[in-house]
């Protein structure tokens, strides 16, 4: 009686073993099929898909199908202008435990290139996306990254964030009604290096920017780029910014704001923000060239009137409103930046 038990106790993690193989192979190869019923569709879409032969592995606690040299290339009349990507390597899996999100990682540099824009190189020592394999409402995306670096082939300048994570809730027209948003968002960085060679008048390094908020108003099915916006705004469409949190140099800013377009297509919009060390960041602005000398002291006086009476030894921080119109910039009516115009591409 004795051996019966201990063979039936030797035989249940056994079993239990090939089980999870067996179920391992089946959701490996269900994401394999997946995969390349995918790359026919966009084949099928217009698109250049090639790749090495994939491979599969990830037990025993996912399924994972790797993509060795993946290059997707496109030029048709449902793209405005030729679009290229190139990845070393891709891996797309599923948790055995959550076999309804798959996550697509990028393992070594990934080569894009939009229209007559250089070849950029985007590199990190982790970065994901996580999607819902099926959905029956809105769509959901998580975007991860650590260490995340861009820079040209040529590697005439660099950029690098120490952590990116987004989130997105995108839902279809035709599954919400007007009252909901067309999507929100929420994206958080930190530890930003800007390219250098740049003279950035608040210095190189942003320690973190935070912006949460949504898109509201219908979607434009149109391609066109010009032709959406001008869809989109005459829709009523304005992007709601709930929570703007910058902290560069100086400046520390926390604003939220309601944005839309103008009829010349440009940004305009009321919002209001706090500014902590407005007066060093004025001063920085004026040095800079970004603002006249008189704008930053009209600024900072009409500032320090609304700020009242501080102790000395902490940064100056003030409460405004602030309004966007005809690209300039204003705190009280006083201007503080002419913003570049913003030129839609017609494709």
């Amino acid at each position: 009686m004795r051996r019966k038990h201990w063979v039936i106790a030797a035989a249940i993690p056994l079993l239990l073993a090939a089980t999870d193989v067996v179920y391992w192979r089946i959701a490996a190869e269900r994401l394999r099929t997946g995969f390349l019923a995918w790359v026919t569709e966009q084949t099928e879409k217009g698109w250049e898909c090639g790749s090495s032969p994939v491979s599969i592995g990830g037990w025993p606690g996912t399924a994972t199908v790797t993509v060795p040299n993946l290059t997707l290339r496109h030029a048709g009349s449902t793209i405005p202008g030729r679009v290229e990507l190139a990845a070393s390597s891709v891996a797309l899996s599923v948790s055995l435990l959550n076999p309804a999100m798959l996550v697509l990682s990028l393992k070594g540099p990934l080569h894009v290139r939009a229209g007559a824009e250089p070849d950029m190189i985007v590199t990190a020592d982790q970065a994901s996306v996580s999607v819902p394999l099926r959905r029956t409402g809105p769509l959901y995306l998580n975007l991860h990254a650590n260490a995340l670096r861009v820079e040209p082939a040529t590697g005439a300048w660099q950029a690098t964030l120490g952590l990116l994570n987004a989130e997105a809730e995108i839902t279809a027209n035709a599954d919400r009604d007007e009252s909901e948003s067309a999507a929100t968002f929420v994206v958080t960085s930190e530890a930003i290096a800007l390219p250098a060679g740049i003279k950035w008048p608040l210095g190189p390094n942003i320690s973190s920017v935070s912006l949460e908020g949504s898109l509201n108003g219908a979607l434009p099915g149109t391609r066109d780029v010009k032709g959406w916006a001008e869809a989109w705004r005459d829709g009523g469409g304005s992007l709601e910014i709930k929570r703007l949190a910058v902290g560069w140099g100086p400046l520390g800013l926390s604003s939220t704001a309601t944005l839309a377009l103008d009829d010349q297509l440009q940004p305009m919009g009321t919002g209001s923000g706090r500014i902590v060390g407005y007066a060093e960041t004025l001063d920085r602005l004026a040095a800079g060239g970004k603002l006249t000398k008189s704008a930053a002291t009209a600024a900072k006086a009409v500032l320090s009137l609304m700020a009242g009476t501080s102790d000395a030894d902490e940064p100056s921080s003030v409460d405004v409103p602030l309004t966007l119109q005809y690209r300039t910039l204003s705190m009280r009516q006083v201007p503080l930046v002419r913003l570049p115009e913003v030129d839609w591409p017609a494709r």
